[in-house]
């Protein structure tokens, strides 16, 4: 597998470690700067043409089909679903992530509803979300979730820790959840066998080809400073599926977004939508842009042990 930077908003290219990696050629690294604003939180139309254009090019000049892409901030999640459309093989996603990013509608490719738009793709035969600890899953229907994919198994959601969701109708029973008397009933994670669980899914998932992505903002606070509220896992259960993924699947291609950047937005549209889904962004302490590249620093040599 390659290793690349998609430089969209300098957040990488700050931490010593990734810059020096790219200035030896070690990792790659994609030029996106210019049209970062247009694909933060909301893409445009001739953004995502550009995006595409040069993520070609790239693919192009490289002799690996699979990548591991260091994204920047979790505001340009999206980017995974333009990620898995230069896929071929049927493939199951697996996603780690404090928010489920489900909305269905509008139809556009946003950082809350990249999931819908990779379960349009049809090699994508389901995504798997494991983490959530956000208030998106508090009445789903009224936030426009995608509760229809979860109802259909294409769509399976773990959230770490989460009381039942109320629900207006019902959506049967999944892996993941049962819908009982108004409610969802979820498959939380924070009191399971990490080990165990991890076994059993992929024991069951639906191809032999697995696409990880992973929005650090699942992480602890310890492990991770990024733009968004943040989730429990531990670092190490991270780590750990990526070694079970390599071990007993075909790992694709990955993506990690999740990191800290102050935000520069393409027209007043895209501040307001992020001052009504977070309001006001504190900025972070020195201490925690650190752990974020010793984060980072640790899944890369995760990877690389996987290639290898």
């Amino acid at each position: 597998m390659r290793v690349r930077v998609l430089d969209l908003d300098a957040s990488l290219l700050e931490q010593p470690t990734l810059r020096s990696a790219v200035g030896r050629g070690d990792v790659g690294c994609v030029r996106l700067r210019d049209i970062g604003s247009q694909l933060r939180l909301v893409a445009s139309r001739p953004a995502l043409r550009e995006l595409a254009r040069r993520l070609a090019d790239d693919d192009r000049a490289s002799d690996r089909a699979a990548s591991v892409s260091f994204v920047g901030s979790g505001d340009f999640h999206h980017v995974t679903a333009v990620l898995l459309a230069r896929l071929r093989d049927p493939v199951t996603v697996i996603h780690v992530d404090n928010h489920p990013d489900w909305v269905c509608w509008p139809r556009t490719f946003n950082c809350g509803g990249w999931v819908s738009r990779a379960l349009d793709l049809p090699h994508v035969r389901r995504i798997v979300t494991l983490g959530p600890c956000s208030q998106d899953l508090s009445f789903p229907e009224l936030k426009l979730a995608n509760l229809q994919a979860l109802a259909s198994g294409r769509l399976e959601v773990y959230p770490w820790r989460r009381e039942e969701s109320r629900v207006l109708r019902g959506y049967g029973e999944g892996a993941s959840h049962v819908s009982r008397g108004g409610r969802l009933i979820w498959t939380t994670l924070a009191e399971r066998n990490w080990e165990d669980f991890v076994r059993t899914l992929l024991a069951t998932v639906p191809t032999e080809a697995i696409y990880l992505t992973i929005d650090k903002d699942a992480l602890r606070e310890a492990d991770a400073a990024t733009n968004w509220d943040q989730g429990e896992m531990p670092l190490d259960h991270v780590l750990r599926l990526i070694e079970r993924i390599a071990a007993t699947r075909r790992l694709v291609g990955a993506d990690v977004c999740g990191e800290y950047s102050p935000p520069t937005f393409a027209g007043v549209g895209r501040r307001l939508l992020s001052w009504l889904d977070r309001g006001s962004l504190a900025r972070k302490a020195p201490w925690e842009y650190a752990q974020n590249e010793i984060t980072n620093r640790r899944l890369l040599a995760a990877f690389r042990r996987c290639a290898s």
